[in-house]
């Protein structure tokens, strides 16, 4: 018997958001498309906040062993887009080593458009296998990206500490040719953990984890987050090193000024906590790499960090930030 209902062309797990500046000067979001187990939303079509912000959201908050997710992101000129998630994507079991699941995502950047993506951290449960993909083809000189991309080591609530696997995550970012200037590869950070099987070593890997419970990257490049970049560069410039302390004061009581108070007071949380971070700058990139004893310690510190900047806020709106709360 056929099918009543129309062929579709959709693809399962499949995605586009589309983002432009529509006469006047108005914020649109042009497309918004998802096919399960994606899903996606977006509280206005319409922007005033100078941005649009779509939440990421998968059907039953995670991946099922198997599931392939795409989403396809196009940032016209001058427009900017937010995207947040609700909550940690969970990696559930796979029955094997063989059934993967997967994300990738295929951004376009081609002029001074500007994207946010801070989403929460990935969970992945015991026994999960795991693929992503995050490419950025971007304007060299125009476009803007902030890219957070972290995991954490399980369900602990559960006693999962790094039982996964395998994870392989790839972010590359892509200088978009034109008529004198070829595609060029600018950015490329790639991690594989692959649980009892990690090559050279018979350790596990929870104790080669070093009592790191989440770690991540922050991704910042371009125009819109420059005083951004500089400051993760100030602040990590900042930091007490081996040898610098002034001895001949050993004894007297140091009078710090606000900045220095601020500094003093978020190292002591960092200490805390137990967050390690570093910050290079590379071919016009910042890279920020950071770990924490638990997720909760890691939200403490980043989004104490990109609160007290600020460029996230003002240029995203304070829904780019629902990740930190």
């Amino acid at each position: 018997m056929s099918s009543p209902f129309p062929v579709t062309s959709s693809k399962t797990g499949h995605g586009t958001i589309e983002v432009a500046i529509l006469p006047p000067n108005t914020l649109t979001l042009r497309s918004l498309s998802y096919t399960y187990p994606l899903k996606l939303i977006s509280p206005s079509t319409l922007s005033n906040c100078g941005s649009i912000l779509v939440f990421l959201l998968t059907y039953g908050g995670g991946l099922v062993a198997g599931d392939s997710v795409t989403l396809d992101i196009s940032i016209r000129s001058n427009a900017k887009l937010a995207l947040v998630t609700q909550g940690s994507m969970k990696l559930f079991k796979a029955p094997n080593r063989d059934i993967v699941s997967r994300q990738n995502f295929n951004v376009q950047i081609p002029e001074d458009g500007a994207l946010c993506y801070l989403p929460d951290p990935v969970q992945p449960f015991n026994e999960s296998i795991f693929e992503q993909k995050q490419i950025f083809h971007i304007n060299y000189s125009k476009a803007s990206i902030c890219v957070l991309d972290w995991l954490s080591e399980g369900r602990t609530a559960r006693g999962e500490k790094w039982g996964l696997w395998g994870w392989k995550g790839k972010n590359e970012v892509w200088r978009i040719a034109s008529p004198l200037i070829r595609e060029r590869l600018l950015l490329r950070d790639y991690m594989i953990l692959e649980g009892d099987r990690m090559r050279g070593t018979t350790i596990p890997l929870h104790e080669q984890m070093d009592g790191l419970g989440v770690f991540g990257t922050l991704i910042l490049y371009g125009p819109v987050f420059s005083h951004l970049m500089q400051y993760f560069l100030d602040e990590f410039t900042a930091l007490p090193r081996i040898g610098g302390r002034n001895w001949t004061t050993i004894n007297e009581e140091p009078k710090l000024s606000p900045l220095e108070a601020k500094r003093a007071s978020r190292r002591a949380q960092e200490k805390q906590d137990g967050v390690l971070w570093t910050a290079a700058a590379t071919r016009g990139f910042v890279l920020v790499k950071f770990g924490a004893e638990a997720v909760e310690g890691a939200r403490i510190w980043l989004g104490g960090m990109l609160r007290d900047e600020g460029t996230v806020e003002v240029e995203f709106g304070e829904g780019a930030l629902l990740c930190m709360k």
